[in-house]
């Protein structure tokens, strides 16, 4: 009986303590964390995740397009994990938008977020590395190694366009998952062009 009483009296200390804590945070003691902050429309969070989406697509349209020309398992294997890759960041980077509330297209000009207000080629090229009109036209028509030559050749231009806009969301963007995600595709699409440099030397190709 005296040990329940003591265990009894216990908890009655316990509870009165964890409300006088909750009272305390309640009464301004504690300030609750404040609520994430969503991106400006002109941010180089909103404006990466809008460019990149639009090069991401160019990428998985050429690695289909490949896909569809060659019989090599070599690039076929790298076309699909290009596409597939590719695809799930360009949902990501479509999802945050609308998580944040923001449009997924802009009256600025593209690359507007890293300061370079680039001026869209004339044949369709919107960024820097992507191909242009002619260019997806000529791997549409082309079959066999020439078309693998031609996807190494128009996807290594179009990584290294990637690569450097994804350095600058490195450097300027702020929510720290797109930081993540911006420097896990420099890192992957920096290995991948390694690769692609030492396909292009396997079928004899060496510029």
């Amino acid at each position: 009986m005296r040990t329940r009483t003591a265990l009894a009296a216990g908890a009655a200390a316990v509870l009165i303590a964890l409300g006088s804590v909750v009272t305390v945070a309640a009464a301004g003691g504690e300030e609750p964390p404040p609520a994430p902050a969503v991106p400006a429309p002109d941010s180089a969070d909103a404006g990466f995740a809008r460019d990149m989406a639009v090069h991401h697509q160019q990428a998985v349209e050429m690695s289909f397009l490949v896909r569809d020309s060659t019989d090599g398992e070599e690039i076929r294997t790298l076309a699909y994990d290009i596409a597939n890759t590719q695809a799930n960041q360009r949902g990501m980077m479509l999802g945050w938008l609308d998580l944040w509330g923001l449009p997924k297209v802009s009256e600025e000009p593209p690359m507007a977020w890293m300061g370079m207000r680039h001026k869209p080629g004339r044949d369709g090229a919107l960024m820097p590395g992507m191909a242009t009109r002619a260019e997806l036209d000529r791997l549409r028509k082309t079959q066999g190694e020439a078309a693998e030559i031609l996807y190494l050749r128009l996807m290594t231009a179009h990584h290294k366009g990637g690569i450097h806009m994804a350095e600058g969301c490195v450097s300027a963007c702020e929510v720290p998952a797109e930081k993540r995600l911006a420097q896990g595709m420099v890192d992957a699409q920096q290995s991948e062009i390694d690769l692609m440099a030492e396909l292009l030397r396997k079928r004899g190709v060496r510029d």
